[in-house]
């Protein structure tokens, strides 16, 4: 495994620590007055999703997990899992719900997503930032009912409801954050 010190550290970067893995999602150098530098992070753990605080002494070395990225293109549930094949290889693909998570309300057949491996295991699904769904069911908007910001609920093609502005009907296509799940814009 490459290892890392952590004045080295960039958010996003994935260490391995004591056999777990964490994604580093905020950090911050710290000269204190009196005593040795160091380095306070925010780490996000990929087994189970909790957010540690940990500190770490400058120029500490520490194992840099190495990660695979593979676009892969979304095919079908199968039971609980994801079924994805490799853009390159076509090779087929399962992955948990549970490690997809709240990202699979994005994603519809057809849907070319990344992919991060690591040692032949899938962490979860990588999605661009907004995606593009159609509208299936939504209550049509009241004449006359125009107050600024005023929203309903609405359920798209994949099954997700968001929060949408009252003049969104059924069978509008419409642009939604994949970060936030929210509305972003009316597509043509």
């Amino acid at each position: 495994m490459p290892q890392i010190t952590s004045s080295d550290f960039k958010n996003g970067k994935t260490l391995l620590l004591d056999g777990v893995l964490f994604q580093i999602v905020e950090f911050q150098h710290v000269k204190p007055g009196k005593g040795h530098a160091f380095v306070r992070t925010k780490l996000k753990n990929l087994e189970n999703g909790g957010v540690v605080d940990k500190t770490f002494r400058t120029d500490e070395k520490v194992e840099q997990a190495v990660i695979e990225r593979s676009e892969m293109q979304f095919l079908y549930r199968d039971g609980d899992d994801y079924v994805f094949m490799d853009s390159e290889t076509y090779d087929q693909t399962h992955v948990a719900a549970a490690v997809v998570g709240d990202q699979g309300g994005f994603i519809k057949d057809g849907s070319i997503v990344v992919v991060p491996f690591h040692d032949g295991r899938a962490l979860g699904v990588e999605l661009p930032a907004a995606v593009v769904l159609e509208v299936t069911e939504t209550e049509p908007g009241v004449k006359g009912d125009r107050v600024s910001g005023a929203t309903k609920a609405a359920t798209l093609e994949t099954g997700i409801r968001v929060a949408v502005p009252l003049f969104v009907e059924t069978g509008t296509k419409i642009k939604v954050d994949t970060r936030e799940g929210t509305y972003l814009s009316r597509e043509s």
